[in-house]
């Protein structure tokens, strides 16, 4: 059982190393935006630097077609957003909905095979439910974290695959669910290897801002700074050994340099 152990780690890390191009059988990667914000404070983010100063953030989901499946990576705020006009100036708002940009490129929520999200928060999981039958990719860490008034933090009905660990989705190694906890209990990231682009990493919120990738820097509002500076390390190793671009979920100062749907990497 040991040298079964060992054989399924040395495939794994084999996997995660092996050049895009040799790996890859992604058709199409697109972008779309799913939600926008001004937060009065970026501190919270940034411990100690930028107190008071206000920032820009975007709400990225990502969607994957691979063969003839089709993947989604983060599901954004709920959709109900697009038709409701926030008092707080500093709310979430949406200016469109997934399940239009979806149906822009010709995806029907029912064509879906998989969806997996970065973590619960609900800027990530808002419309996990647009997908009811659909298998959810999730670290079983998060997938039992409660939230605080206790209840679960998704429909026990919902189709399920709880990880632990990194996750090989397509069995070839062209999309990778890479655990980087500390966010949240079961934060994962997600590496993707494409013919043209090359390997990109979608950070979900193991990372909010370049400025905090570059300075290494850990969010007051992760649950385990520990985890969290292990993980961004972690993928700092990963984008090295597959000369990897690192995608920011949030941030809108490279948002804006990346192509949105109907747009698409390949």
């Amino acid at each position: 059982m040991k040298s079964l152990s060992i054989l399924a780690a040395l495939l794994t890390l084999s996997l995660l190393t092996q050049p895009a191009a040799a790996q890859a059988t992604i058709e199409r990667l697109y972008v779309i935006e799913c939600g926008e914000r001004t937060a009065p404070d970026v501190a919270p983010w940034t411990p100690g630097v930028n107190v008071g100063k206000p920032v820009d953030f975007v709400d990225t989901c990502y969607v994957i077609k691979h063969g003839q499946d089709w993947m989604v990576w983060d599901t954004g705020l709920t959709d109900a957003l697009y038709s409701a006009a926030p008092s707080d100036p500093f709310a979430w708002r949406r200016t469109n909905t997934l399940a239009g940009e979806l149906e822009k490129i010709g995806v029907k929520p029912g064509d879906v095979k998989y969806v997996a999200v970065s973590h619960t928060h609900p800027d990530h999981v808002g419309n996990v439910e647009l997908f009811p039958q659909v298998m959810l990719l999730v670290q079983q860490a998060e997938y039992d974290w409660p939230n605080q008034d206790g209840s679960p933090r998704f429909k026990p009905s919902h189709p399920v695959t709880k990880l632990d660990g990194d996750y090989d989705v397509f069995g070839d190694g062209s999309v990778m669910i890479i655990s980087t906890p500390g966010h949240t209990p079961g934060h994962q990231s997600l590496l993707v290897k494409l013919r043209q682009t090359g390997a990109v990493l979608l950070s979900g919120d193991a990372v909010h801002l370049k400025e905090n990738w570059d300075a290494k820097r850990v969010p007051a509002i992760n649950v385990d700074k520990e985890k969290s500076s292990a993980s961004m390390q972690r993928m700092a190793d990963l984008m090295t050994q597959n000369k990897a671009q690192l995608w920011i979920n949030h941030d809108k100062p490279q948002s804006v340099t990346i192509k949105h749907a109907p747009e698409f990497y390949q």
